[in-house]
């Protein structure tokens, strides 16, 4: 009998650790990685500019490896690590940029240095590629959609519900 209630006890502990670990919201998950710095665009605000036809220069912020794997339809990918202002010299730096990323860290990065090379329409695209497959919105691999986003590493990839994860 009181091995039976210690197994429940245990048992209860788990399944309330379990609880506890998944009662972090992705927005709240993002807000602890945002700083703040560069304003935020909404997938739902950036697929409607992208069909009414209006000039956005979409950057890829992630590594080469994750690229390869999917992006938004008409990205550049101009990468972190080895970013440089030089990528987007034929950018006018009036004209409207959304940087993203996995889930906008990274990008928020590369969004505070064109900010302060003189771009004056910088956004990040919130909740990164990750919130966008969610939500519905398709990306592309080789000009063809496709389900699979590199997610970066196995803890990202549990944010990814609508897509095949990769890594």
């Amino acid at each position: 009998m009181k091995l039976r209630f210690f197994a429940i006890l245990v048992l209860t502990f788990f399944i309330q650790l379990g609880y506890a670990q998944n009662d972090t919201t992705y927005d709240e998950m993002l807000q602890s990685h945002y700083r703040g710095t560069v304003p935020l665009m909404q997938p739902e605000d950036l697929y409607k500019r992208m069909l009414n036809g209006e000039t956005i220069h979409l950057l890829d912020t992630r590594e080469s490896r994750e690229y390869k794997v999917s992006a938004l339809k008409g990205a550049t990918h101009v990468g972190f690590l080895f970013f440089s202002s030089s990528k987007v010299e034929t950018v006018d730096k009036d004209d409207l940029v959304v940087v993203y990323c996995t889930i906008g860290a990274r990008s928020e990065t590369v969004g505070e240095k064109l900010l302060k090379n003189g771009f004056s329409n910088v956004y990040n695209l919130y909740g990164g590629i990750i919130y966008w497959k969610n939500q519905g919105y398709p990306v592309y691999h080789n000009g063809k959609k496709t389900d699979d986003v590199h997610v970066y590493s196995k803890k990202w990839g549990e944010w990814l519900h609508d897509g095949k994860p990769r890594y």
